[in-house]
């Protein structure tokens, strides 16, 4: 433990001010600690906010509707960690009288709540000695202690676990978690850490070294696909449209999208839509014009998606009613949530129709 109190002492000195490391709420911790998964400070915080303000408690949380979360959280991406929210919060609710479970062991039954996400509110709100370890814990650990065992491997995991959890300081976990992730996040970076001026000079092997940037090590490297969505905007002479809502478990799942047909290759030419059979299958009517009019890539951390919207137009355009799409106004179509990639079509295209 006493390796790391000068770390905790420049946390105590330069931590950046937020509006979760000012209470011991297992709440707000919860709240605050799922929507910074994968996701920067910068870009979470207002939606922390946005949520702490509309939801004060767990309750109002799990009283909401999952359109309504969907629609706040629009534009945070990995739309499963708000559905995963919603689900916990209705059973906090139901099952635990609205009141957070006090213990790491059964915060990490929870749905949408690993052991980092437990260890997290165990430790801060509960001050139960358990060590976070998240991408800045793996980082800092590796370079300070040179350990060359991938970050990505069970048994990787295993031993930083072990580590961490050696050197927590049981006095007051919650401080030592949060100075161990500011520090890497802050000092420690990915690229280019503050080496001339870390406190941990003298302590980091792998500086000793001349390693700090072959740490940590990852066994594999994460594979992007290619995937080419073709979104069809229908625009009947009333000004209406047809979107529906996802429910496939994928990363748009509970979202709302217009009719979208995947194919192999990314293409300009209209005929490859119209030939392909999911096209045949929504429409009836032969007389149909595709113009594209936006196209946008979207970059995910598994998937590169290439997508071309196609505007429809045509006389009396109607979906087969066998499909599960709804029309409604095109004016309406701010208030339901959807993906950002059909967000920023949106707002190429909404001032035009």
């Amino acid at each position: 433990m006493s390796t790391l109190i000068p770390v905790i002492n420049w946390y105590k000195k330069n931590k950046r001010e937020l509006p979760w490391r000012d209470t011991s709420n297992p709440y707000l911790i919860w709240l605050s600690e799922i929507i910074l998964q994968q996701t920067k400070i910068e870009q979470g915080l207002p939606y922390y906010l946005k949520f702490a303000e509309k939801y004060p408690t767990i309750v109002d949380l799990a009283n909401a509707s999952t359109d309504e979360i969907m629609k706040l959280w629009q534009g945070l991406g990995y739309y499963s960690r708000a559905e995963n929210m919603h689900r916990t919060a209705i059973k906090i609710k139901e099952e635990y009288g609205g009141k957070f479970p006090n213990i790491y062991n059964e915060l990490i039954t929870l749905k949408g709540i690993g052991s980092y996400t437990a260890a997290a509110i165990a430790s801060i709100a509960f001050n139960e000695p358990k060590a976070v370890v998240d991408g800045n814990v793996f980082r800092f650990l590796s370079r300070l202690f040179a350990v060359d065992t991938p970050i990505d491997t069970s048994k990787g995991k295993k031993i930083f676990e072990e580590i961490a959890q050696e050197l927590i300081n049981p006095q007051n976990p919650g401080l030592h978690n949060q100075a161990i992730m500011e520090f890497g996040s802050q000092v420690c970076k990915p690229k280019q850490p503050l080496c001339a001026t870390c406190i941990m000079q003298l302590q980091c092997k792998s500086l000793q070294l001349n390693k700090v940037n072959q740490f940590p090590v990852k066994q594999i490297k994460t594979k992007v696909k290619n995937r080419y969505l073709n979104y069809l905007f229908i625009e009947t002479e009333n000004k209406q449209t047809y979107i529906r809502q996802r429910n496939d478990e994928g990363i748009w799942n509970k979202l709302y999208e217009f009719p979208v047909i995947e194919l192999d290759i990314r293409t300009d030419n209209p005929i490859h839509i119209i030939n392909s059979p999911t096209f045949k299958s929504l429409f009836k009517n032969k007389k149909i014009m595709l113009d594209l009019v936006f196209q946008n890539k979207h970059q995910l951390s598994h998937q590169t998606i290439f997508a071309n919207f196609w505007k429809v137009s045509g006389k009396n355009i109607k979906i087969a009613s066998n499909t599960d799409f709804t029309m409604i106004s095109i004016n309406e179509i701010n208030s339901f949530a959807i993906p950002r990639l059909l967000e920023r079509f949106l707002n190429s295209i909404l001032p035009k129709v």
